[in-house]
Parts: C-alpha cells; sequence; structure tokens
C-alpha cells in the first residue's frame, strides 16, 4: 500500500528541513539490515545523525521539487538506485561512517544470495552420519568415514565472492551450522557541501594529502624550471640559481660584490679556512683523550685486582 497524499507533503517537508540542517549525507545501503538492527543503528547515531528512509520515487521527487533552491543536490540523483537510505549529519564524517558501519549481524548462506566473500569448509569431524555423503560429493569436498561419522579431509572453498550462493552449497553450510557472512549497513556515497564522493576517500590520511600536495608542487617547479616560466613555487630556485651565476661570474671576473667577497677569499687562501677550521678539533681532541685515558685505566685496574686471595688460597 503506498503512502498517502498527506504523508508524502511530510516526507518532502522533512526532507527538505533536513538538507538544510545538516551539511553531509551518507548514501547507505540497507540491503539485509533487519528491522531490530536498523533501530540499533539509531540508537547509536542518537545526537548525532538521523536516519531517513523512502522509496526511491519518492526520495526522487522530493529531491527534484527543492532543486531551484538546492540546485547542488542534483548530484545526489544518480545514486537513488536499490535498496538505499540517507543519514544526515553535522559531526566528523569519518566518525559518523565508523558508527553506521559497525552494527554487523551474523547470518546464514541463503541460496540465491551474493556472497561479500570466499566462503570455506574446514578440515575435520562434521559430527554427521554417512548417509549425508552425497552432499559433500555433490560439492566435490573430499571426505573419508571415521569412527562413524563424516569428516572433511582438507579445507575446500565452496563459495567465491561476488558469485551467488547456490541452494547445494546453503543446504551444506546451514548443516554445518555455518554462518560464514555478516550483514549491516554500507556507506554508498557521500555528499558534502555540494560534493559527491566515495566512502574510500576518508581513509585518506592527512600525512598522504601532504605528500601528494609536495609532490605537485616539485613537480610544476620542475617544469617552470625547465621551461623558464615563472611561478610561486619556482621562483625561489630562479633566484638562487641566479645567485650561483652571479657568484662564477664574480670569481671569473674582477668584479665583487659583497656576497662573492668570501667565495673568493676561499679561493684565494683555502689555507686560513682550514686553519679557522683547526681550533674546533683541536678543543674536542683532549676531552676524547682524557675518556680514552680515564677507561684504559679503569680496565687495568679490573685486571690487577684478586679480590684479597693470594695465588695459593
Amino acid at each position: 500500500m503506498g503512502a498517502t497524499r498527506v504523508q508524502k507533503e511530510a516526507y518532502f517537508v522533512k526532507l527538505k528541513e533536513l538538507i538544510a540542517k545538516y551539511p553531509s549525507i551518507f548514501v547507505v545501503n540497507v540491503d539485509n539490515v533487519g528491522s531490530n538492527q536498523m533501530h540499533q543503528i539509531r540508537v547509536a547515531l542518537r545526537g548525532k545523525g538521523v536516519v531517513v528512509m523512502g522509496k526511491n520515487t519518492m526520495v526522487r521527487r522530493a529531491l527534484r521539487s527543492i532543486l531551484s533552491e538546492f540546485p547542488q543536490f542534483e548530484r545526489l540523483l544518480p545514486h537513488v538506485r536499490g535498496n538505499i537510505g540517507f543519514v544526515f549529519t553535522s559531526d566528523d564524517l569519518k566518525d559518523i561512517r565508523e558508527i553506521i558501519v559497525a552494527n554487523k549481524v551474523a547470518a546464514p548462506a541463503r541460496a540465491g544470495a551474493f556472497a561479500p566473500r570466499d566462503v570455506f569448509v574446514p578440515a575435520g569431524n562434521t559430527m554427521m552420519e554417512p548417509g549425508k555423503t552425497s552432499f559433500f560429493q555433490a560439492l566435490g569436498i573430499p571426505t573419508k568415514i571415521a569412527r562413524g561419522t563424516i569428516e572433511i579431509v582438507t579445507d575446500v572453498k565452496v563459495v567465491t565472492a561476488g558469485t551467488r550462493v547456490g541452494p547445494s552449497e546453503a543446504a551444506l553450510l546451514n548443516m554445518l551450522n555455518i554462518s560464514p557472512f555478516t550483514y549491516g549497513m554500507t556507506v554508498s556515497q557521500i555528499f558534502d557541501s555540494g560534493n559527491a564522493f566515495t566512502p574510500d576517500v576518508l581513509d585518506v590520511t592527512d600525512t598522504e594529502l601532504v605528500d601528494r600536495f609536495l609532490s605537485g608542487i616539485k613537480t610544476i617547479a620542475a617544469i617552470s624550471l625547465a621551461l623558464n616560466y615563472p611561478t610561486l613555487v619556482s621562483v625561489s630556485h630562479s633566484l638562487v640559481n641566479a645567485y650561483k651565476n652571479l657568484i662564477a661570474i664574480s670569481i671569473a671576473t674582477d668584479y665583487t660584490f659583497e656576497g662573492a667577497e668570501k667565495a673568493k677569499e676561499y679561493l684565494a687562501n683555502p689555507e686560513a679556512f682550514a686553519v679557522a677550521a683547526a681550533p674546533a678539533a683541536s678543543e674536542a681532541a683532549p676531552a676524547a683523550a682524557a675518556k680514552e685515558a680515564e677507561e684504559e685505566k679503569e680496565e687495568e685496574g679490573d685486571d690487577d685486582d684478586d679480590f684479597g686471595l693470594g695465588l695459593f688460597d
């Protein structure tokens, strides 16, 4: 039974109020999420976010009705497909995502359902009677009879991630009491301040951002220097290179300036600079020699010490 006109109008008003109030929206997938699990997620988000569900046709209609006032939400329309809902928030996006995906429940394999991950049947005794060997034979699982029960010889993958679970695989996993999957609310898209992006963007760290920024700066500076085209990031390198060229010209000619005088002095009398550096080294030498002598003295004392015992005591 569809929503009444009054209910639709109330939904449109509520959606518009939430859009105006909260800057960030999580588009969440709620496949296989039960009502009790949904309630627990709402409780966990209380005071931090608001969960809103609705039919996709009604959601699209509500979004189109506010495009004149909020044109940026046109980017959200392509993501309104499948079994989805919205989480409105103004808190930190990483924290809210952790709360959304934290609530998971174990679930048995159901025939026809897509497997989110690979499923293995472990080796060992199943405690099942030999009459059920046909289930294992149908799936190519090596078994043997041990003490009147079926024993699986080796670990076997029975379901591959991304494929549908077959009826035989589902029946076998249920007989073995294996609940291989976990289901919960997942984030499919994030809409923040007019920008839509995938949730993996939240995994980018500050260090990675800084490294990428610095790498970009170095690349721009290298290109600018190669093209002799000054930019904000290359002008400091251009000034340093120009200063080096001026010093080189000054050394090669009689022209001089304050910055080049020290370089000329060094080239003219390098021994003077070597003598100036010698006192610092000579000051450090006595301290090192004294320490070495003290260590040698301690070693000699250790060798001579007989602990008050004679040779024949």
